[in-house]
């Protein structure tokens, strides 16, 4: 059976619409349309009328158009709505008190993918904290988590590792819907709590994988534009934080991931293929290919590397394939591997590869090239699902 999203039970139910009386805005982006491909804000228009009176963007842009971190986006009026859009990730990520005036609910209808290195959860958990002096309530519209709702993995970030790709203690891969992520702040973040509902999906369940749900996918963030993308995100997304190119300017970005000196053939029979069987690690296959980015790192240089195809995502652990694949790159290229240099994400002082972690321990365990069982034992994940009972509605 088809999954209706939270915008799509809003959209069906003229009671639920009959709730919200005053001015409504709209934090939404590319992916945010109902089951005929219709976009959030033309259905607002329709239901609200005048009373929809302010759209907000996330990262990337309300129209999900603008490449990397730290790339701001403009507020502007939009050209049709006549209304102004306030970007969330410009000069603040925290809305001001003159975007919030004016406003008695402020939707969200934000595509998450499920992992803690995403900027949108944090968007929300701003809002939630800006709002909660405010008589502001915040309606979440609820979405798949695409990674499903049972499976968790990766170290919990910890203190002193904030970042906006990163600010609560939660794992790589979280398990929780928007709406679920909006709850646990309510619950275990907050110092002071905002007026929060969640308009729960139909025919969600938590064993769910993206294509289970029947719903289309559009790319929430530029480099997303496939479901396989986002399935290898957990794996490949650390990347960022070294010189090494998780496959930008390509077609299958955060796919792959190579650099100019690396062999391809000789890197996957030497060591990867190697090192998978020594792992144990199942429901994937490493794939040796070259491929030429046309613009952010290593642009118009030709990269070897390789490609993760998931072949079983019951048993894909996405968290311990991409840190088992940094461990040995960085042990094969020696000098020509680089980690980047801060600023990443509005942190200044940090390798960026330690603010993707939330730890500086995972970068430890790849420079002495420890074993797979020394990874997993920085995985601790004990109070987060004791927690997580607490608030899931699914």
């Amino acid at each position: 059976m088809k999954v209706q999203t939270g915008l799509e039970v809003l959209l069906n139910d003229k009671e639920i619409q009959k709730q919200f009386k005053g001015n409504v805005a709209l934090l939404c982006h590319n992916a945010s349309i109902d089951a005929t491909y219709t976009h959030a804000a033309l259905k607002f228009k329709t239901v609200f009328g005048d009373r929809f009176v302010k759209l907000f963007g996330p990262q990337h842009g309300f129209s999900t158009d603008v490449q990397d971190n730290m790339v701001e986006t403009d507020h502007v009026m939009h050209p049709f709505f006549k209304i102004p859009v306030y970007s969330l990730y410009s000069e603040t990520r925290i809305p001001t008190d003159e975007m919030l005036s004016g406003i008695d609910h402020l939707f969200v209808d934000l595509q998450d993918v499920g992992c803690r290195v995403y900027t949108y959860i944090y968007t929300l958990t701003h809002l939630l904290e800006k709002c909660a002096s405010k008589p502001i309530e915040i309606v979440v519209l609820d979405r798949p988590n695409p990674l499903n709702g049972l499976e968790l993995e990766g170290n919990i970030l910890e203190a002193g590792f904030e970042s906006f790709v990163g600010r609560h203690p939660i794992p790589m891969r979280h398990g929780m819907t928007m709406g679920e992520v909006a709850l646990m702040h309510q619950k275990f973040w907050a110092t002071e709590k905002a007026k929060v509902k969640v308009i729960k999906m139909k025919n969600w369940q938590r064993g769910m994988y993206f294509e289970d749900t029947k719903l289309p996918w559009l790319l929430p963030s530029p480099n997303l534009a496939r479901i396989e993308s986002a399935y290898t995100f957990p794996a490949t997304v650390m990347f960022e934080g070294t010189t090494l190119s998780e496959g930008r300017g390509t077609t299958q970005a955060l796919e792959i991931v190579g650099h100019p000196k690396i062999e391809p053939y000789k890197f996957f029979e030497e060591v990867l293929s190697v090192a998978k069987k020594e792992s144990k690690l199942t429901g994937f296959e490493f794939r040796p290919i070259t491929f030429l980015p046309t613009f952010q790192k290593h642009g118009n240089s030709v990269c070897g590397g390789v490609q993760i195809h998931v072949t079983d995502k019951s048993t894909y652990k996405p968290w311990r394939v991409g840190q088992l694949l940094m461990q040995k790159l960085y042990h094969y290229l020696g000098d020509d591997f680089g980690w980047k240099e801060p600023p990443y994400e509005y942190v200044f002082d940090q390798k960026p590869i330690d603010i993707i972690n939330g730890s500086e321990k995972i970068r430890h365990w790849i420079v002495n090239n420890d074993s797979i069982d020394k990874l997993n034992a920085l995985e601790d994940l004990e109070v987060y699902k004791s927690q997580l009972k607490e608030i899931i509605i699914y």
